[in-house]
């Protein structure tokens, strides 16, 4: 295992970023993949299944659940032997039966602002080989965010998307999903002192990670349950305690799905929309060509629970001389008329091979003036990460490529 921490000399880090650095110097433990079920990301009734298969009775079913959600989910242990309150016999055969280890990490970056960027490897499912994918975690002043995959790899070849030059490999399941929140709470020391994993420092307040945003490898939408399944984990006030709404799914726009993610997961909604009309999307943006942009701004015009409160998000990346001119901004505003949004514009992150420059910061600003004086809130997200490639737009693992065949079937399930 290679772990790579590169820190560097930065003025004016915000608290939450020199807590994020001091963090770093703490070496990842090896994991050692088991070829066991994990009980994390199970539902309450999944967990209580589990239970019973390893000879719980019937009727302490529920205490039990009760007491593992605990361990998992409030004190964050990655071993049996540390449930405290768990008979030793019970632990021993949840032990022989199942797994709650982490991924492993196979590489670790701290940029010299602070971001942090995993490689994470997860074990083989069924006859596949075991896959690598990129978490993120930014840490502001006063927030710390979460950037979570979904997919190793991704269908949809975005043009300006690094990840997009990766062919999907497989979905990731909803213990894979959970586990990336887990491992940076471990490595962040965002669990409570009492069981701290061996390492881990412990912030003296508030929570590191306080937003998770489904904005990492792949389009989540095109793996809605075992996402739907991890954000219900993640999102109860038992557990992790992550409010929905500071939880956040990004979209490319698979337009039929977008209904549902609002009536099942209830999360906040971000819109990688990057152009404002179809023919510039469809060469930005591919999907667009199967769901046009009228059809993607009428399914979040229809957003279950939108309101002035709950406003989507929509991404912007700024290209130079494609998408950055007045006439653009003139026409966000207007394709965008009535949705209660807020504009992200995103200075475009460069990679080895992109045909793109990123436009101008007085183009930017400009642009952004334009749009807030319009009434969208248009703020322009501040790079991050871009020295260790963890900014938006440049997450890409180098886990083996799907068989055409099964990539295709794939995507004809989601």
């Amino acid at each position: 295992m290679a772990v790579s921490i590169d820190l560097k000399p930065q003025e004016n880090r915000s608290a939450l970023a020199e807590r994020a650095l001091a963090a770093a110097a703490i070496p990842a433990a090896p994991q050692q993949f088991e070829d066991k079920p994990s009980l994390i990301g199970l539902s309450r009734e999944e967990l209580g299944e589990a239970l019973a298969s390893v000879g719980v009775p019937q009727r302490q079913v529920k205490m039990r659940v009760a007491q593992l959600w605990h361990w998992l989910y409030v004190r964050g242990v990655a071993d049996f032997s540390q449930m405290a309150n768990v008979s030793k016999e019970l632990r021993e055969k949840l032990a022989a039966a199942y797994t709650i280890a982490r991924p492993e990490i196979v590489t670790e970056q701290v940029s010299v602002d602070g971001t942090r960027k995993w490689v994470l490897r997860f074990p083989a499912k069924g006859a596949g080989r075991p896959v690598e994918i990129e978490t993120v975690y930014i840490p502001e002043e006063g927030r710390g965010t979460l950037c979570v995959s979904s997919q190793v790899g991704c269908t949809l070849t975005c043009t300006f998307c690094h990840t997009g030059t990766q062919r999907l490999v497989r979905n990731l399941t909803a213990d894979e999903i959970v586990g990336q929140v887990l491992l940076a709470r471990d490595r962040l020391g965002d669990f409570p002192d009492a069981e701290t994993p061996a390492g881990a420092i412990v912030p003296s307040e508030g929570r590191l990670v306080s937003n998770v945003v489904m904005m990492g490898m792949g389009e989540p939408l095109y793996n809605f349950d075992a996402v739907k399944a991890a954000l219900a984990v993640v999102s109860d006030g038992e557990g992790l305690a992550l409010s929905k709404r500071r939880i956040t799914l990004s979209t490319s726009g698979v337009v039929p799905m977008i209904a549902k993610a609002g009536e099942e997961m209830g999360v906040m909604l971000a819109i990688s929309l990057h152009a404002v009309n179809d023919t510039l999307r469809d060469e930005l943006v591919p999907i667009n060509k199967k769901y046009p942009l009228k059809e993607l701004l009428d399914a979040c015009r229809a957003y279950p629970g939108l309101s002035n409160a709950r406003r989507i998000t929509f991404e912007y990346v700024m290209l130079k001389g494609v998408n950055d001119s007045l006439d653009d901004a003139k026409q966000l505003v207007q394709v965008l008329k009535g949705i209660p949004a807020k504009i992200n514009l995103i200075p475009f992150n460069p990679w080895p091979g992109s045909a793109y420059e990123c436009s101008d910061w007085d183009q930017i600003e400009r642009f952004a003036d334009y749009v807030n004086q319009a009434g969208y809130a248009s703020p322009i997200r501040t790079p991050r990460g871009r020295d260790i490639f963890a900014a938006c737009g440049q997450l890409k693992s180098e886990s083996e490529r799907m068989r055409k065949k099964e990539r295709e079937a794939l995507e004809a399930a989601g």
